[in-house]
């Protein structure tokens, strides 16, 4: 197949560039690398089965022409994070939103074949129940949270009037190698693995009995395969690992000593998919278990030496506006 991958050079997006060339598609890349890395992608320089353009997903004008001959686009591009997007939520609705507007426009343009959107698990907030189903209430928390949702509702939409053949996926705490090391507070993966390595205490949020469905990389890539080759559409599945693993079990698995900062507003206590749905129509399960995954990340836990090494104090002052807009 002749693929498209919007956010190629990011974490996931590179995971799954690996993937698609590994299986012999051929690959267009799109990223504008304001958080992907050309290093992600270095290993298959001078691949002909892979093409990079420095592209905005929110400029229809500017990426039109690289869909036409396009059988598969996976869309995975979108700005991350809490903190920035309640900063700059103009610069969220702008990537997230109308980024993919563009992309289904191009998409509808050239009759694409399967079209797969990086939906998120934020989209359910802080859920009625556990584990969590794709018929759970959506109540974003924050504007990240509410693009990514707003994305899927178009995606949906466009999928409907325009008969096109679209599946969103929702990523429940994905993790692995490549996770971005650099800029704002985010992922907690980053958080500790920088302070691991600078012998620095794990800043742990609350008690840390608090419990997230970490999903590793490659099973997120996998179901996005699985997903493509479907002949299903219009159809949204969760995909994680349907286990919650709490905080406290992580940095034991890490190792290393533990200090306490405020828990934060707007965070649930618990994130954990129900994945029955994408197991039983797609036979989709996830491979790789967390122990396995923190595994392979201390034996790469080089590639966090150039990441910020966040302390209780810097923590404090780049959440500052977290606790003041989403207190409630």
């Amino acid at each position: 197949m002749k693929t498209l991958v919007t956010g190629g050079a990011g974490f996931i997006g590179s995971h799954l560039v690996d993937r698609l060339i590994s299986e012999g598609h051929s690959v267009t890349v799109l990223d504008n690398f304001s958080t992907g890395r050309k290093k992600n992608l270095d290993h298959h320089k001078n691949n002909p089965n892979l093409q990079i353009y420095n592209a905005d997903i929110s400029s229809f004008e500017e990426i039109e022409k690289f869909f036409k001959g396009i059988d598969w686009i996976f869309h995975i591009a979108a700005l991350a994070d809490i903190v920035p997007s309640i900063q700059t939520p103009l610069n969220y609705h702008k990537s997230n939103v109308d980024g993919t507007i563009s992309v289904l426009e191009a998409a509808r343009k050239y009759e694409i074949k399967k079209i797969i959107y990086a939906a998120s698990s934020s989209c359910y907030g802080i859920p009625k129940g556990y584990p969590t189903p794709e018929t759970s209430p959506i109540q974003p928390q924050y504007p990240y949270a509410l693009t990514k949702n707003l994305g899927e509702q178009i995606l949906m939409h466009w999928g409907n009037v325009y008969k096109l053949p679209v599946i969103s996926l929702r990523f429940f705490n994905v993790f692995g190698p490549r996770s971005r090391t650099t800029g704002t507070y985010g992922a907690v993966f980053g958080v500790f693995l920088a302070q691991k390595l600078n012998g620095q205490p794990f800043t742990v949020v609350g008690d840390g009995t608090q419990t997230r469905d970490f999903t590793f990389v490659s099973d997120v890539v996998d179901a996005c395969v699985v997903a493509s080759q479907s002949k299903l559409q219009q159809e949204v599945f969760n995909v994680g690992s349907g286990r919650a693993v709490s905080v406290n079990h992580l940095v034991k698995l890490l190792g290393g000593p533990v200090i306490y900062i405020p828990k934060r507003p707007g965070e649930p206590d618990c994130t954990q998919a129900d994945i029955s749905k994408i197991n039983k129509i797609l036979n989709w399960k996830p491979k790789v278990s967390f122990e396995e995954g923190v595994t392979i990340l201390l034996k790469n836990i080089l590639d966090w030496k150039e990441a910020p090494v966040w302390t209780k104090e810097t923590i404090q002052e780049a959440t500052k506006e977290w606790f003041q807009y989403l207190s409630r």
